[in-house]
């Protein structure tokens, strides 16, 4: 049954070399949202509605990040299978030069115009008020973060993930302590509330920047030519916009969407709970997806790099289809952990912690049963479309599986279930998951219709 797992000696050794630190990467990042909520959970759950309301414009932020980051890792993955070094320098100056614009420019309207932009995204002024000296200053924080997750992508690219766990692992550490002294006055420092919270993860996100300068101009692995990386040309401006800005406007339309999830929650009746209890469960289902990002990640790399390297159709397709199965059946394991914990742990011991009692518990509840059922979903569409697709160049259907379920199916579906018929939190919930249902079957058949084999490096389909 399971024959299509079957690789030569090292394979899973290589995949697991290529996944681990990734994995790690963003369990570090995740952690730090995690440990945010957690801190500013303390000063209670209009505070913490407050910053999940803050933190919707900021997820669209974030969402050009990656799309950015997944879009250099396109170009960067195939012209390391050529050895191709001059043209990594052209690329991470083209992705480094447009990504820190589009964010400078979001960051300047989110901090001229705080509270009109929350009181878009909810129907309490009280939390735009609360919310706004958070988002002034959050939004600049994301222009260091778009340049050095740029160049943590492209060492991830060439098969040195380990670069970017060490780099989020310390920031994260570092944001860890600072949110400790700013928020609540530690050590002599006076204390700041959620302004706190940003100014800790400005700080953070500037040594991330450092360290990235400093590592660029002395990296063997990746000789950064100043030269092209200021002048990448014309030639690879296109070839980045043909490719990458398909990825940027995915992964876009989809933050926007997922932003859009939360507005949604954000004018339920009970708009406090749902958003405290949807703050907690989006860190925490992201927790336990750390995994399936890293093996997507990896994914986007191994074949990447194979289609660079020029090997054939049938190699290519033969690797595609272990690497999204065998993310499927991870997933389904951590599915029954992550359930199993639901009632063990979640409910009597972490819902608690975050001062979720009641309504907010049983709505935390509900989100968990249902993200957590859905995470063989998640595992499939994550390495499908930010692995198989985009590494293949197939930017199009990346995108289009990737926003067409959620702004056809699952943003209506949640709107008229939590605005309009008011149904409860456990239909919401399932609304929420339709996203990943239909994606699965969609992404199996794209995947296994060969169609997204394409070298983007200009030398020809393999």
């Amino acid at each position: 049954m399971f024959n299509f797992l079957r690789r030569e000696p090292g394979f899973y050794k290589r995949l697991f070399r290529l996944s681990l630190p990734m994995i790690l990467q963003n369990l570090i990042t995740f952690s730090l949202g995690l440990i945010d909520t957690f801190m500013v959970s303390r000063l209670g759950n209009a505070e913490m509605a407050a910053v999940t309301t803050a933190n919707v414009p900021v997820f669209l932020l974030i969402s050009i990040v990656f799309g950015v980051q997944s879009g250099l890792g396109i170009l960067v993955s195939q012209y390391w299978g050529k050895g191709d070094a001059k043209s990594v320098s052209r690329a991470l100056g083209v992705a480094s030069l447009l990504g820190s614009a589009i964010t400078l420019t979001l960051a300047l309207v989110f901090f001229c115009f705080p509270v009109p932009v929350m009181d878009l995204l909810s129907n309490r002024h009280d939390l735009s008020l609360l919310g706004a000296p958070y988002l002034r200053v959050i939004g600049f924080s994301y222009v260091f973060n778009m340049l050095s997750s740029i160049y943590a992508s492209a060492q991830r690219s060439v098969e040195n993930p380990s670069f970017g766990m060490k780099l989020f692992g310390f920031s994260t550490i570092l944001n860890t302590g600072l949110n400790y002294l700013l928020i609540f006055g530690n050590g002599g420092f006076p204390a700041l509330g959620v302004a706190g919270a940003a100014i800790a993860t400005l700080l953070a996100r500037m040594s991330e920047f450092v360290i990235c300068a400093v590592c660029a101009l002395r990296s063997r692995r990746i000789p950064l030519d100043l030269g092209l990386f200021f002048r990448p040309g014309l030639e690879m401006t296109r070839r980045f916009v043909k490719y990458a800005s398909p990825v940027v406007l995915n992964e876009t339309v989809w933050g926007l969407g997922n932003s859009l999830l939360t507005v949604i929650l954000g004018y339920t009746e009970n708009s406090v709970e749902m958003l405290a209890a949807n703050a907690v469960m989006g860190n925490l289902n992201r927790l336990f997806l750390v995994v399936c990002f890293g093996l997507g990640a990896a994914t986007a790399v191994m074949v990447g790099k194979a289609i660079g390297e020029g090997q054939s159709r049938a190699r290519v397709m033969e690797l595609s289809r272990t690497l999204l199965w065998f993310s499927v059946l991870v997933g389904g394991v951590l599915a029954l952990f992550s359930l199993a914990l639901v009632p063990l742990l979640f409910i009597p011991v972490i819902f608690p912690m975050f001062k979720l009692f009641g309504e907010s518990a049983e709505i935390a509840a509900a989100l968990a049963v249902m993200g957590f059922a859905a995470i063989p979903l998640h595992a499939c569409a994550i390495s499908a479309v930010t692995g198989v697709l985009r590494a293949g160049g197939d930017v199009f259907w990346s995108t289009a599986l990737d926003v067409v379920p959620q702004w056809v199916i699952c943003l209506p579906a949640t709107a008229v279930t939590a605005l309009v018929f008011r149904l409860g939190c456990w239909p919401i919930a399932f609304a929420i998951q339709l996203e990943s249902i239909v994606k699965f079957p969609l992404c199996l058949w794209r995947v296994r219709s060969g169609r997204w084999i394409n070298d983007v490096t200009g030398g020809g389909e393999p």
